[in-house]
């Protein structure tokens, strides 16, 4: 088990007082990469653990602990994708990024039994918006009825994505944004040598800033902002050969970034993501058209969607690119 991270104390402290009297039914929501996960498992960990310690998480000394750490405790499931815990099969097949009506179905014996200890039993499911439609309307019959002392914890950041009808039997609790000041002291920590422009190129999501680290400083990263700055000069198929075997959503959502950045630095004179290139940001926008630089985030929108199926990569490239030189230049 994870320790909790440094910007996650506050929301610890307002679990607590849902631990006096647990719901049955409890919807994580928040941004991707900020732990939301982590602190549902450590949550349901104190909740199973026979001795926790002051500040109310798992001893990780207690037999509970040590079964929950094997994956074995009798009271506790945690329900994610095949896709996010099992690599491709030995026969080929790619495993699921969906949550089936059998992995919840598989649920009915440990809901039919009774405690282990005679305390709580949980289960955890992440990302919830992952189950598909068959999967939901099981769970729901489960959070329509459940057992005794049964918690049902669902993670996600698409609470839009569930039934109406699954989100009325939670009760929501919505994680607060980490601050800059803490997630950058820990970026720091893990190794990471430019933590704040990491964090500021996740969009503030430290766990997505650690992931991607490696890809933000890319060469291929670093060559496409240097082209993005000057798109006067921009070489459409030069950069698009160099990208092509990149991975177009990433791609994608570096185009989107830079894009966010330009009409933010248009219409309030701030940027997000990319905070030392403010200066040629500025340069940059000041002769352009507000409504251009939004039909340029429309148009990545669109292409975001695209990116999935496309065939030909670098004519994908070319395409967003060549979009890109004609709205910002005249």
């Amino acid at each position: 088990m994870s320790a909790l991270y440094p910007w996650q104390e506050t929301d610890w402290q307002r679990l607590q007082e849902l631990r006096k009297r647990p719901p049955q039914g409890l919807l994580f929501k928040g941004g991707k990469g900020i732990g939301k996960l982590d602190l549902a498992l450590n949550f349901a960990y104190s909740l199973l653990c026979e001795r926790t310690a002051g500040n109310g998480q798992a001893c990780n000394a207690c037999p509970a602990c040590h079964w929950l750490s094997q994956g074995s405790h009798p009271d506790f499931r945690l329900l994610q994708p095949d896709a996010q815990v099992m690599e491709e099969s030995e026969s080929g097949k790619k495993p699921s990024k969906q949550i089936t009506v059998e992995q919840v179905r598989g649920l009915a014996d440990f809901l039919g039994m009774s405690a282990h200890q005679g305390g709580m039993r949980v289960v955890v499911i992440c990302p919830a918006e992952s189950m598909n439609s068959n999967a939901a309307n099981a769970l729901l019959k489960s959070l329509e009825e459940p057992p005794r002392n049964m918690l049902f914890i669902l993670v996600t950041h698409k609470p839009q994505q569930l039934l109406p009808t699954i989100l009325s039997r939670c009760v929501t609790f919505a994680l607060t944004l980490p601050d800059s000041q803490s997630a950058t002291a820990w970026l720091r920590g893990q190794g990471i040598q430019l933590p704040e422009q990491a964090l500021a190129a996740a969009g503030y999501s430290p766990l997505l800033a650690l992931q991607g680290d490696a890809q933000v400083g890319s060469d291929e990263h670093a060559k496409l902002l240097s082209a993005l700055r000057q798109p006067a000069s921009l070489d459409v198929f030069a950069i698009a050969e160099m990208l092509q075997k990149t991975e177009q959503v990433l791609v994608v959502q570096w185009l989107q970034q830079w894009s966010y950045d330009l009409s933010a630095m248009k219409l309030t004179g701030r940027v997000r993501y990319h905070t030392g290139d403010a200066e040629p940001i500025k340069r940059l926008v000041a002769n352009l058209d507000a409504m251009e630089l939004m039909r340029l985030q429309k148009l990545l929108q669109t292409a975001k969607r695209e990116s999935q199926h496309t065939l030909n990569p670098k004519l994908f490239f070319e395409s967003i690119l060549l979009a890109y030189r004609q709205l910002t230049t005249h």
